[in-house]
């Protein structure tokens, strides 16, 4: 295995550990939250405070792991285009991580909340209920901050994936376009809430180059192409 595979594969296996991201981006808010109903949310975080807990080391987790991918994306890249290999870390781990870790604490401080600890037995179990959805609403605006920075770092990804020559130009292709579909996302969440669903939903499939892209590093890694051959001098 040359060692542009072995690179190849070794940011294909951290891409990989990123897929902890939906436990609490999609499955606890599916599990646990309901939409307009401050008490049977925190009831339910209250209930469940493990999977919570968990959801909060899911964050945690995913932004440490993607410094790790960042810097084994930009020594994969870095003899295409250092600048933009550079590029990469800036804007897919120094500007996502600190973003994620600081957005727990809009977790950690609902479960607080939920758990009613001795010290909040100045509010009514209402009013801490309302604090509780009140700080997951905090959590889901901080995620629309961050998808702002899970768009553009794809951007110089894409385009160095599409100069590369030793991964297909189409992967490139497709992750520039998956940095517009989250940049849209967000932006529509900033600006027209009310219309986010249905970006998020016309989107859906191009944000399926990530997984495209971790995918082919994985299994079939990279290979360096054999320069083309020069007619022979007469």
């Amino acid at each position: 295995m040359t060692s542009l595979a072995r690179n190849a594969r070794i940011a294909g296996l951290l891409y990989l550990t990123l897929l902890t991201a939906p436990l609490r981006l999609i499955y606890i808010p599916s599990k646990l939250f309901v939409f307009g109903n401050a008490s049977t949310t925190a009831n339910n975080i209250a209930a469940h405070e493990t999977l919570f807990r968990l959801g909060i080391f899911s964050d945690l987790f995913t932004a440490t792991m993607g410094i790790f991918l960042t810097l084994a994306l930009y020594r994969l890249f870095k003899g295409v285009d250092e600048s933009l290999a550079r590029l990469i870390v800036i804007l897919g781990a120094l500007m996502v991580t600190p973003i994620y870790f600081l957005n727990t604490i809009n977790d950690a401080a609902a479960l607080m909340l939920a758990r009613g600890a001795d010290f909040l037995s100045v509010f009514e179990k209402p009013q801490r209920d309302a604090l509780v959805m009140l700080f997951l609403r905090m959590h889901g605006q901080g995620i629309l901050v961050n998808e702002v920075f899970w768009g553009l770092w794809l951007f110089p990804f894409g385009l160095l994936v599409y100069r590369s020559q030793f991964l297909p130009r189409i992967l490139g292709i497709w992750l520039m376009l998956n940095c517009f579909a989250y940049v849209a996302t967000s932006v529509t969440g900033i600006l027209w809430p009310e219309y986010e669903q249905r970006v998020s939903t016309w989107v859906f499939p191009v944000m399926f180059g990530e997984l495209a892209i971790m995918l082919w590093l994985i299994v079939m890694g990279a290979k360096e192409r054999e320069p083309l051959p020069t007619a022979a001098s007469t």
